[in-house]
């Protein structure tokens, strides 16, 4: 660039926002038909970089547009406006099997954006940038509130919307790794809810056969009971292993009645009235149904295949008196997701209350079914909860699709919720 034309910016609209929401990348004053790559690199908490990158050539008034122009090389092609974020992968030389995951939600994923001459697939760090800006992504809006709950022997957090309201409630479950997990209620009470992150398997908590009925039971009474929830319309959301306890729990719980229930990439296979430990005994008969794909990675989507006739194998979901979502990965490798939602919408025709019931069924797709725009990965390193041993788990899913349905299984939950947790008559 000569010293007469105006130097290259770079811009990001808007350059403060929420996880889920759409910005805008513009470059302005290239020459016309320029070559350029647009990068984006994030450092995360774990200190390991991921990137994307796309190759673009500037229009006839020396600008891109990523939302409006096409990506003809890099981690994406096409009009992609977020390609830039869910395209991410871990940049060349990581450590293997890592998965994206924010664990301080007061702070913002960080987002790095630089636009660099030609179209390149490497060297992004010795290179000069023509441009540079910085994105900030918010799990957690202003205002909500973040409040650790220790009582009554719970463990979770707690995250309250700005106001006194009271607003709907959820009880957010996650899967068999057990932690505390918080990002995804953290962005719930950005879109208006009162949000307990339940930690249910942990280190503390690994002796299962005592995280019974009366512990989830008491995290939801716990909601219930706050000045700031209304009662009567409090939802459960599972993902995988959260999915069966949030369906046993609105089943056969005498103290849990939920408004509704969101349950992603799970099952409704499990003994009925057993514990944790039972569940996990009952999953540790199918081990030998463990497979291993060529690099010897664990594919654990047939420890509960075939689904079981025995009534007393699965929860009996014909007694489910509020409406449900499904959203499952048909690609899922690691849990029966699609088999479980044919076979509960058998059961709920049978008993006549197929009604309550839509399934998002999302071909290409996997089981981390994420909030929109998180990078995706076919595999990772997983903890086993129970035993504490560390093992490299497919979960399935090709990027693009994968992506996409994320986007699509986000706002298909928000409008769910809205409709049974709000809806004209909460107004």
């Amino acid at each position: 660039m000569s010293g007469k034309e105006p130097c290259p910016v770079i811009f990001v609209r808007p350059c403060r926002s929420s996880v889920d929401d759409n910005c805008v990348v513009l470059v302005q004053h290239l020459p016309p038909g320029l070559a350029v790559t647009i990068h984006a690199l994030i450092h995360s908490e774990d200190d390991d970089f991921w990137e994307a990158f796309g190759h673009y050539i500037s229009d006839d008034r020396g600008s891109v547009n990523v939302a409006k122009n096409a990506s003809i090389g890099g981690s994406y092609d096409g009009v992609e406006p977020m390609g830039l974020l869910w395209s991410m992968k871990p940049i060349p030389g990581s450590r293997p099997g890592l998965r994206f995951r924010k664990k301080d939600v007061h702070t913002p994923l960080v987002v790095h954006l630089s636009v660099y001459r030609d179209h390149m697939h490497e060297g992004f760090k010795d290179t000069k940038a023509l441009a540079c800006a910085v994105a900030e992504r918010w799990y957690m809006a202003p205002g909500v509130q973040k409040v650790c709950i220790t009582e009554n022997g719970i463990s979770g957090t707690l995250f309250l919307p700005p106001g006194p309201g009271p607003f709907p409630g959820l009880l957010d479950l996650w899967g068999g790794g057990g932690g505390l997990v918080e990002y995804r209620s953290a962005l719930l009470a950005s879109h208006g809810y009162v949000s307990l992150a339940l930690d249910y398997l942990t280190p503390k908590t690994s002796d299962t056969q005592h995280v019974g009925n009366d512990y989830f039971e008491a995290a939801y009474s716990l909601l219930q009971e706050h000045p700031q929830v209304c009662a009567n319309r409090i939802a459960m959301l599972g993902l995988s292993f959260g999915t069966s306890v949030a369906l046993g729990m609105a089943v056969y719980s005498p103290v849990i009645k939920p408004k509704c229930l969101v349950c992603v990439s799970g099952s409704h296979v499990m003994p009925v009235n057993g514990s944790l430990s039972d569940v996990f005994a009952e999953i540790k008969k199918n081990v030998r149904n463990t497979r291993y794909d060529e690099e010897n990675r664990v594919i654990w989507r047939d420890l509960l295949l075939p689904i079981p006739d025995d009534p007393s194998k699965k929860v009996d979901v014909g007694r489910i008196q509020c409406p449900v979502l499904l959203l499952v990965g048909e690609d899922d490798q690691n849990w029966p997701a699609l088999e479980s939602a044919e076979d509960m919408k058998q059961m709920m025709e049978r008993a006549g209350n197929s009604h309550l019931l839509t399934v998002a069924s999302y071909p290409g797709t996997g089981h981390l079914i994420e909030p929109p725009y998180s990078p995706h990965v076919r595999s990772s390193n997983f903890m086993v909860a129970q035993s504490r041993t560390k093992v490299v788990v497919v979960w399935g899913g090709q990027t693009v699709p994968h992506s996409k349905a994320q986007e699509d299984a986000w706002q298909k939950t928000l409008a769910f919720l809205e409709e049974h947790l709000y809806g004209t008559t909460y107004r």
